[in-house]
């Protein structure tokens, strides 16, 4: 018996129904993606001058043929991303699905996200544009760098409480948004994710409202880098390292962003409540062992600094 690595569920083939049934209601099977996971770096290497999408992980832009029953890789106009195997760092994808499972567990807003399977076995990460609604309609999206005259190079130039400070100036309901905010950061905090930069906050527009979008490239960098040297990537409280629950949730939740204690326990509590099933969940993914033990542990070490 195998496992769907669209929807996670038993299943005969390689996909499930209900997984297949995610993408598209008509799809029936999926072929694999006709590249090796050497074959897609290559390719987005060749076409990164093309596409619209930027970053250091190699990405492609695709879209789904539903009447071929695949994914075909293409320069512009792409409803999914996909991101392949990383050269020089181990699970990158099955690591990302993974994470954003995970998020959506704990309340956050995810895009259709899943594993896809190589010519060669290799599993390659996909998710849904979350800027992209009816056939040609695209959403305006802005990330924090842009937002604050930063640019990919100096993406790392902030601090926790100047996005704070964005959504303040920007969301149309501040209050609302920063209590998204205070349940991400709490979230990559647990889950090892000390890559959060810049450009990896945004706000979108829909119906003349201005909010927080959709997570994505939510990772537990911890455990993919050898030697992480920071725990955040934007300093909270003046700290990068060593952070514990007086500057996350006394701090950054009670004082910055203004939440109030009954709203602060309950994002506590959500928080201790769903760590059962995240742990289920890292149990049937497709990390390696090895790997699923270092997740844990890293959700262990971070749960006892906060509760």
């Amino acid at each position: 018996m195998n496992r769907c690595p669209i929807s996670y569920e038993p299943c005969e083939g390689r996909y499930s129904d209900k997984g297949l049934k995610l993408l598209s209601r008509q799809l029936t099977d999926l072929k694999e993606l006709p590249f090796t996971a050497r074959e897609l770096r290559q390719e987005a290497a060749a076409r990164a001058g093309k596409m619209s999408i930027q970053g250091v992980q190699p990405k492609l832009s695709a879209r789904l043929l539903i009447k071929e029953q695949r994914f075909d890789v293409v320069d512009l106009g792409g409803r999914y991303i996909l991101k392949p195997q990383v050269d020089g760092y181990l699970e990158v994808p099955e690591n990302e699905d993974l994470t954003m499972r995970l998020a959506g567990l704990a309340g956050i807003e995810v895009p259709l996200h899943g594993l896809l399977y190589g010519i060669d076995g290799a599993m390659t990460y996909f998710v849904k544009r979350f800027d992209r609604t009816g056939r040609n309609h695209k959403l305006h999206v802005e990330d924090f760098a842009q937002l604050s005259g930063q640019t990919r190079d100096t993406k790392y130039r902030s601090s926790m409480e100047q996005v704070a400070g964005l959504i303040e100036a920007y969301c149309t309901f501040p209050a609302l948004e920063k209590l998204k905010l205070f349940r991400l950061t709490m979230f990559c905090f647990l889950t090892g994710n000390e890559d959060m930069h810049l450009k990896n906050f945004s706000i979108i527009r829909k119906n003349d409202v201005i909010s927080l979008s959709p997570a994505y490239d939510q990772l537990n960098t911890t455990i993919a880098v050898s030697r992480p040297e920071e725990e955040f990537a934007l300093p909270l409280n003046g700290k990068k390292n060593r952070l514990n629950r007086q500057d996350l949730v006394d701090y950054f939740g009670r004082r910055r962003l203004g939440l109030t204690d009954r709203l602060l326990d309950k994002m506590l509590k959500d928080f201790l409540s769903v760590r059962t099933s995240w742990e289920a969940l890292i149990g049937i993914s497709f990390l390696s062992p090895n790997m699923k033990e270092k997740y844990v542990q890293i959700l262990s070490e971070r749960y006892a600094r906060i509760f």
